[in-house]
């Protein structure tokens, strides 16, 4: 096991767990799990824990319990993309910091939407690909909780209400196997954080992030089901492959320059 990650998901899941009166315990906790991968200690990854320096950013908008859960996916967007933010989502206020990181002028952020398009409050807001905005670096805002959560927070914060929205029509069904979902075509959030990224040019990034996440979905059920992992199977040896890219190493990748606007495209509803 290596020590826990010092990034904007595990900073608030620490602050989050201050505010508890009792400590959290996740489905399966029987035995010790890693606290920086969080599956059971056998079953440690984080010595492939990759780190990608990209233009593009992530904020996570996250649910009350969501940094605690052990399945959270978050954790790994926050892992590989170094340019992660992570808060908490409360329906009275809003975390002051959130609102700085909004009107960065650095970023031009666009919020995830999680919904139907012809919902009133999307209207005239849907956008089809990335604004080409000289000097400024995309933000892709994405609500993380599940389906019902998401809707909630989107409805109530007003200060989401400005952003142009992105709606995600993937080619794919999701591959997440840690949670059920009302419909295989709902992404989970590191899935969606890929797309994003690959609509940004961030191609790189993109592919490993979605290649940890199914390294961490294997490990996470071969730990449920007592098995072994098979650290040669497609999964980590894509992983590996992704991660030698480059630097020949683990260690973070070059910055990637920014894409031209024909590669910033998205399906959208």
């Amino acid at each position: 096991m290596t020590g826990m990650p010092d990034h904007a998901v595990a900073r608030l899941r620490a602050t989050r767990l201050t505010q508890s009166g009792k400590p959290f315990a996740g489905r399966g906790a029987r035995k010790p799990r890693c606290p920086g991968c969080r599956v059971i200690a056998s079953h440690c990854f984080c010595a492939l824990r990759p780190e990608v320096e990209t233009s593009a950013g992530i904020c996570l908008i996250m649910g009350d319990i969501e940094a605690l859960k052990p399945s959270n996916t978050g954790w790994l967007i926050a892992d590989v993309v170094q340019a992660t933010s992570a808060f908490g989502w409360a329906r009275t206020a809003v975390d002051p910091g959130l609102l700085t990181l909004l009107a960065d002028p650095q970023w031009t952020p666009y919020l995830v939407f999680p919904g139907d398009p012809e919902e009133p409050k999307a209207a005239g807001r849907m956008v089809s690909e990335l604004t080409d905005v000289p000097c400024t670096r995309p933000l892709f805002v994405l609500l993380d909780g599940t389906w019902t959560e998401a809707h909630k927070m989107f409805r109530k914060s007003p200060y989401l209400d400005q952003l142009p929205l992105l709606s995600l029509q993937p080619e794919q069904l999701s591959r997440y196997r840690l949670r059920r979902a009302a419909s295989d075509a709902h992404l989970c959030t590191a899935e969606v954080a890929a797309l994003c990224l690959a609509m940004a040019g961030e191609s790189h990034a993109a592919e490993t992030l979605d290649a940890y996440l199914e390294v961490f979905t294997g490990r996470y059920l071969d730990a449920k089901n007592s098995v072994r992992p098979d650290v040669e199977d497609a999964a980590h040896l894509r992983l590996r492959a992704l991660a030698s890219v480059g630097s020949g190493s683990l260690a973070a990748q070059p910055q990637q320059a920014q894409p031209e606007p024909h590669q910033r495209r998205l399906k959208s509803g």
